[in-house]
């Protein structure tokens, strides 16, 4: 721990700005991954029940289901079915209604990382010519005894902010992968389950129990 201090010390007023980022990468990653782990559901399991439900007529199990899974997914799913006794139309309109409301909420935020990390590898750059900038102004009309210790404190602290700024970069950009591939694959599977579940529901009609359907639909 002394010696991680040690280097953040020499690597001067750089190392603050690139904690300043850094905070942001740690906070975003952190509140992401949280939300898009309690977002995630078992595609296959869920449109295999619903199928069960819809062709056996009994969509109020369905809905249910629905409202117990506590996802996205589940939640769009829910508002098409809760409008079964109406129109394929209003159907398909109150699925997309919800995923308006449901999809941005999954996307929001990733892309920040890709910015933060460029602005970490920025600021690590930033700190390394000003670093370099200062050391060599320094040793301008010094006791050359003094120039290799005024130069090695400069080029440690431009050193330190390359190191510490690629590292932020490097980690914001691990995170934004990881969690944009995460999110892309929650956004198939509500396309894709959406369309099941709207097509089950219009090739069935004839097997489903309207007064299953709670009332406020």
């Amino acid at each position: 721990m002394s010696a991680i201090s040690h280097h953040f010390q020499d690597g001067g007023w750089g190392m603050w700005l690139i904690l300043f980022w850094s905070i942001f990468v740690f906070g975003i990653i952190i509140e992401r991954a949280i939300l898009l782990f309690r977002s995630s559901i078992n595609k296959d399991v869920f449109l295999s029940t619903m199928q069960k439900c819809i062709l056996a007529g009994d969509v109020g199990r369905a809905i249910k289901l629905c409202s117990a899974a506590q996802a996205p997914l589940a939640r769009i799913v829910k508002a098409g079915l809760m409008k079964v006794n109406r129109p394929d139309e209003e159907v398909q309109a109150a699925m997309d209604e919800t995923a308006l409301r449901e999809i941005p909420r999954i996307d929001a935020r990733t892309p920040y990382l890709a910015l933060l990390a460029n602005l970490a590898m920025l600021s690590g750059l930033l700190g390394t010519v000003t670093g370099l900038i200062k050391s060599f102004g320094a040793v301008a009309g010094v006791d050359p005894s003094a120039k290799a210790t005024l130069l090695a404190s400069g080029i440690s602290e431009a050193m330190n902010c390359t190191a510490f700024g690629l590292g932020v970069a490097i980690l914001a950009l691990i995170g934004f992968a990881l969690l944009n591939g995460k999110t892309q694959a929650l956004n198939d599977d509500i396309n894709e389950a959406t369309v099941q579940v709207l097509n089950l529901v219009v090739n069935n009609r004839a097997k489903v129990n309207l007064q299953s359907v709670p009332a406020a639909a």
